[in-house]
């Protein structure tokens, strides 16, 4: 009786705790039902997270031109090999879509990819594996690899399909354009310069794509899709012109072969508009490699001290305050200042007793002190470096710009300042000031992009001359480019610009050499070696339409900046035929070409003396020729004649410019390709017969 009883409490109590967990679960299932947050989380989004699918996707990131259209930087596709291990690949099939011999596959790929064949092997032997990879030696890899290892028929070998940023050029221009690379979604991000500083512009928008999908990872019909479409990104081109680069990174290649410096700076710039047209920099890198030792652009992003380039500000603010006398004399060599600093002239003992007009031609550190003194003073100097530029970002569109500094208080400190030392400035900046020298005392703020253009084609921002203020009068412009004039044309031996003088340029200029300050005394070194020369100029000297400024730290010999600056200078008269009018050979240049089609050979040969001429073939009469008719050329241009011959053999085109080159294979209809920039260096075919179909390749250089 009393195991009854207390059998009937168990029950008893089963049943009420069954209830509790019945109304329990009744209300949490209600709860569940009415809620749209359980524990913090949406349910909503919750279940949608599982049964709705969304894809992302990117946005072509745009490209880079120069100003010609010539492509700077650009996606192109790239590839991840890949190797499928599982045999479950291969069941049922009459071919092998796995990985079955692993040693000899180890052994092909090897001799493909930059992998030791053991560690493919090892890669090729995992257990377990459905498929591998093969780290940063299988991926990025460029089509022509990919090809190669197809040729090898390995089974069980694939590739992932991605994009990659390429610099067609390799090192060129590339402190400007930077680099960009592929995340692990495979999404193009700039890292470093331009690429970085424009990413948002070049990136575009990316879209996405969303559905339901069953369990099976399906879309369910009938569901609804949304597609939002990526925008792509803007392409920009740069007012780089790629032949004008071409001859600032020959240069620089040039002088870096034959002698040692920490780094050199080169840009070019149009003086009528701002525009940047060339910028090179040593040492560099190949954005395709990434091999970066220097993170700095020198252009923008170094201020060091300048040295004597600045006293042609000095000067000029003189000029502008009204009290400059450029034939007084002074006696230079050398100068105590109160507090026993005594400053000398780079000649010891100096040039004797000179006028400040010589003053500026001889670089005389003792001659601007002398300004300072008696033309100008601490407050006017200041103003004036200010107003033209130096101590502020000129604000071109380039990474990591910089302001430099112009403080200067006391008495050495202001003289030191007078002729470049002590305080820092950018090339950027002078190439800014010395747009107000070219253009008669308005400055204009320098520029690098020419335009933006969308995907739909239309152009979002375009880049323009501006006006930055008139800092100068046109007689101080006119003035100081006399000064610059006499310091690279005079024969005057104290003149330092000599060796920067080019043949029918009138190029005129400013040499600086700044000393290096000794980091373990604090002090200035006193040799010749610890220094940062500089040039900066334009030509032509009455109507300046480039400028161009040089410099080198730690430079083992001066030639660096004089081979380099005209060198560069000598391209450029003959690409964009600039010759200072008063100076040009009226005999040889500017001769107009006849039109002497049908005319006998030996005919155009004597109404054509002076000219060099390229006649293609043995026949007695002209059927075609380049130029046309009416067309201006000079001395470094070739007039190219077809004869009427039956046939024709290939002429050596070395040292024919692109257009010359492309003339001659218009009149052989034959077909021609272009590598590189300049003047035919080589060529693939010469001095054989002319056949149908012939293609000739030319390297330019």
């Amino acid at each position: 009786m009393k195991r009854a009883k207390q059998s009937n409490k168990l029950i008893n109590l089963f049943i009420v705790i069954a209830l509790f967990c019945f109304l329990f679960l009744s209300y949490r299932v209600s709860f569940l039902a009415l809620s749209k947050e359980v524990d913090g989380v949406n349910l909503k989004e919750f279940a949608d997270s599982r049964s709705v699918v969304s894809k992302k996707i990117y946005a072509k990131r745009g490209n880079i031109y120069d100003s010609n259209g010539e492509a700077l930087a650009i996606n192109v596709s790239s590839y991840t090999l890949i190797a499928y291990l599982d045999p479950s690949r291969s069941e049922g099939e009459s071919k092998l879509y796995h990985v079955k011999d692993k040693k000899m596959t180890a052994k092909k790929l090897s001799k493909v990819i930059d992998m030791k064949e053991s560690e493919i092997y090892k890669i090729l032997n995992q257990k377990g594996r459905y498929q591998v990879e093969f780290g940063s030696s299988g991926k990025e890899l460029t089509e022509l690899e990919k090809e190669k290892i197809e040729v090898l028929n390995l089974p069980g070998i694939d590739f992932i399909q991605n994009e990659k940023r390429y610099y067609p050029n390799g090192d060129f221009t590339s402190y400007t354009l930077g680099y960009a690379k592929s995340d692990e979604e495979g999404k193009i991000n700039g890292e470093f310069g331009m690429e970085a500083l424009l990413n948002d512009v070049l990136s575009g928008t990316d879209g996405y794509t969303t559905y339901q999908k069953d369990l099976n990872g399906y879309k369910i019909p009938g569901t609804k899709e949304v597609t939002i479409k990526a925008i792509d990104g803007n392409d920009i081109y740069l007012t780089i012109d790629s032949n004008v680069q071409f001859f600032l990174e020959q240069a620089a290649s040039d002088v870096d072969s034959k002698y040692d410096f920490d780094w050199l700076t080169l840009i070019v710039a149009d003086a009528k508009t701002g525009k940047i047209l060339g910028s090179s920099q040593k040492p560099s890198f190949d954005p395709n490699k990434k091999n970066i030792k220097n993170w700095t652009d020198i252009t923008v992003g170094e201020a060091y001290e300048p040295g004597s380039i600045m006293k042609t500000y000095t000067y000029m603010a003189a000029m502008e305050a009204g009290t400059y006398r450029g034939d007084s004399k002074f006696t230079s060599g050398r100068y105590e200042a109160e507090d026993g600093t005594v400053i000398n002239d780079w000649l010891a003992g100096g040039f004797g007793r000179i006028t400040y007009d010589q003053g500026f031609q001889a670089s005389s550190n003792v001659g601007v002190i002398n300004i300072v003194n008696n033309f100008i003073n601490k407050t006017i100097l200041n103003d004036y470096f200010t107003k033209i530029g130096f101590g502020k970002k000129t604000g071109i569109t380039l990474a990591g710009e910089v302001p430099g500094q112009i403080r200067f208080n006391y008495e050495t400190e202001v003289y030191n300042a007078s002729f470049g030392q002590g305080i820092t400035t950018t090339p950027m900046q002078h190439v800014q000031a010395l747009t107000s020298i070219a253009n008669d005392g308005i400055m204009l703020k320098p520029y690098i992009i020419d335009k933006v253009i969308d995907e739909t084609g239309k152009v979002v921002y375009k880049g323009k001359r501006e006006e930055v203020d008139r800092v100068a009068s046109k007689k101080t412009a006119l003035k100081i480019r006399e000064l610059m004039y006499k310091t690279v044309n005079s024969n005057w031996y104290g003149a330092t610009g000599s060796a920067y003088r080019v043949k029918n340029s009138n190029l005129i200029g400013k040499t600086g050499t700044a000393q290096l300050v000794n980091s373990n005394t604090g002090s200035y070194y006193e040799d010749d070696y610890n220094v940062t020369k500089s040039f900066m100029g334009m030509w032509p000297k009455n109507n300046p339409k480039v400028i161009i400024y040089a410099s080198s730290k730690r430079p083992s010999s001066a030639n660096v900046l004089s081979d380099s600056v005209t060198d560069i200078v000598k391209n450029m008269n003959k690409y964009l035929n600039i010759f200072e009018e008063e100076e040009k050979d009226t005999t040889i240049h500017n001769k107009i070409v006849g039109n002497y089609l049908n005319k006998s050979v030996e005919r155009v040969k004597s109404l054509t003396k002076g000219i060099d001429k390229l006649i293609i073939g043995t026949g007695s009469k002209v059927v075609n020729q380049y130029p046309n008719k009416n067309t201006t050329i000079d001395s470094n241009d070739n007039l190219i004649l077809l004869t009427n011959s039956k046939s024709y053999n290939m002429p050596s085109l070395t040292g024919y410019s692109k257009g010359e080159a492309e003339a001659v294979c218009d009149m052989l209809n034959l077909k021609c390709s272009f590598k590189g920039y300049g003047y035919v260096k080589d060529q693939s075919i010469v001095n054989k017969k002319v056949s149908k179909n012939m293609k000739v390749t030319f390297t330019l250089k």
